[in-house]
């Protein structure tokens, strides 16, 4: 396996194509320190990087240890990013060149969603106990977002004086503006019926369920072809941003390599034979 195992803020295993990464800090309701950032994206870069191996990894599942997704940010990173930044003279960069420490915690949380919302994996969540701040956020880029009936969601940013400016784009993309915008003016507090009203999550299921639930997602996503996937999920990020006019040719030459590659050759042939189809490692 490429993928290490030994980080310090995560449990990392890996079974049947899937990384199972668990966020595990439960004494702070895994509350994501800079650590636990850096080794999420290390992780998934190590996951991306099996491509065309045996060991192929086609799913990230991300838990949190101890009951709970994650409770956000961790403040002690914050406070220690406030005292060095008594020390720069203005917001941005300093006299000395120095960036700001604040900016500089915020944005490495920003970097961690936009590559967990850009992988050409798929992307699953298991929410339970506290969502909040950060962890809503990664909750909104996850492909398949699975609640328990205990998760409680929270969008704390604005009820502490700050913003929740690195959430904010995906909370927009998820929810669209109107629900994103007044759960952010109402520092919003969502169970898991609402939010799946909301359509923050994709499915509610008893805690004793948890585990068929999340069985059968990834039996559904291991049964598509892992090319076709990541080029669906490339496409569906332009479909969003772009008029469905502006990709009608863009698309058809996406789909005609799909069409004439070997898991297109595959797909059809096991259809029509009336089998399963053998996915090649792309």
């Amino acid at each position: 396996m490429a993928i290490a195992m030994n980080f310090e803020a995560l449990q990392v295993d890996f079974t049947r194509a899937t990384v199972h990464i668990c966020l595990n800090r439960p004494a702070s309701r895994n509350a994501m320190s800079l650590q636990m950032v850096a080794e999420l994206r290390q992780v998934l870069r190590d996951a991306e990087a099996t491509a065309g191996t045996p060991d192929a990894v086609r799913v990230v599942l991300l838990r949190g240890a101890g009951g709970h997704f994650s409770a956000g940010a961790d403040l002690k990173d914050m406070a220690a990013a406030r005292m060095r930044a008594m020390q720069v003279p203005a917001v941005g960069k300093g006299a000395s060149g120095a960036e700001d420490p604040i900016a500089e915690v915020n944005a490495a949380f920003g970097e961690l969603c936009v590559a967990y919302a850009r992988t050409p994996l798929a992307v699953v969540a298991v929410l339970e106990g506290t969502v909040m701040g950060g962890g809503f956020g990664l909750a909104c880029v996850a492909d398949v977002a699975i609640a328990s009936e205990t998760a409680q969601f929270r969008l704390p940013e604005t009820s502490l004086g700050v913003v929740p400016a690195q959430i904010a784009p995906f909370l927009v993309e998820r929810l669209g503006y109107s629900q994103a915008k007044r759960l952010a003016v109402t520092g919003g507090r969502l169970d898991a019926a609402a939010a799946l009203r909301l359509g923050l999550v994709h499915s509610v299921v008893d805690t004793a369920d948890l585990q068929t639930a999340i069985d059968a997602v990834l039996a559904d996503i291991l049964a598509c072809a892992p090319g076709a996937l990541a080029a669906t999920k490339a496409l569906m990020a332009q479909a969003r941003l772009r008029e469905p006019q502006d990709l009608v040719q863009s698309a058809a030459a996406i789909f005609s390599r799909a069409a004439q590659g070997p898991e297109g050759l595959e797909g059809i042939a096991a259809f029509m034979q009336k089998r399963k189809p053998q996915w090649a490692m792309p």
